[in-house]
């Protein structure tokens, strides 16, 4: 996947749902961060965008998301056109550490404005690392190469995620401990 992809599915998911700002959660996420030439092809083999919607509760994010998915998410004819698709997402999709919020990183360019010029989108991405730590939590082979990756590529550091993994509590704490197991055991 591309940036200028990215930037589409922002605006396509705050339309479908008629909002002004989103949240990226998924792999292309890093797309917000990392210039894509930077990248690993790892990092941007995802073909679907994972939006969470912004809503007041947990009922109306997945109300959206459901949304979103209808019209955008895999075999619609949005992804038979684009060749992508766009996966709505609840709160509960990715477990990320405290604080995550405050590091979105903020994309909203030409790209994400509505033809006509106005509105304007916005989509936050997540943080590379608060990303890293969402997958690996999963801890699914895609996960752990996609990380792989931006560890390789020197885009993210293993010691900053290995802090935010431990921050995640006693809620988390057996996903974490096998985070941390699968970071430990590649600096072997």
């Amino acid at each position: 996947m591309r940036r200028d992809q990215l930037e589409h599915a922002i605006r396509t998911a705050c339309q479908i749902i008629d909002a002004r700002e989103v949240i990226v959660i998924g792999s292309q996420a890093i797309l917000g961060s990392v210039d894509e030439m930077r990248l690993p092809a790892e990092a941007t083999m995802s073909l679907e965008v994972d939006i969470l919607p912004i809503a007041a509760d947990e009922d109306d994010t997945s109300r959206l998301a459901d949304l979103i998915e209808g019209v955008a998410g895999e075999w619609s004819p949005f992804e038979e056109l684009h060749g992508y698709s766009i996966d709505g997402v609840s709160l509960v999709t990715a477990v990320l550490p405290p604080g995550w919020r405050d590091r979105l990183v903020k994309v909203e360019n030409d790209n994400t404005t509505a033809p006509g010029g106005d509105p304007r989108f916005t989509g936050w991405c997540l943080e590379p690392h608060d990303l890293c730590v969402a997958k690996l939590v999963a801890l699914r082979e895609k996960d752990t190469r996609f990380v792989e990756a931006l560890l390789g590529a020197e885009i993210v550091d293993a010691h900053l995620i290995a802090e935010r993994l431990r921050l995640l509590g006693a809620t988390h704490e057996a996903a974490a401990q096998r985070a941390l197991g699968w970071l430990t055991s590649r600096e072997a």
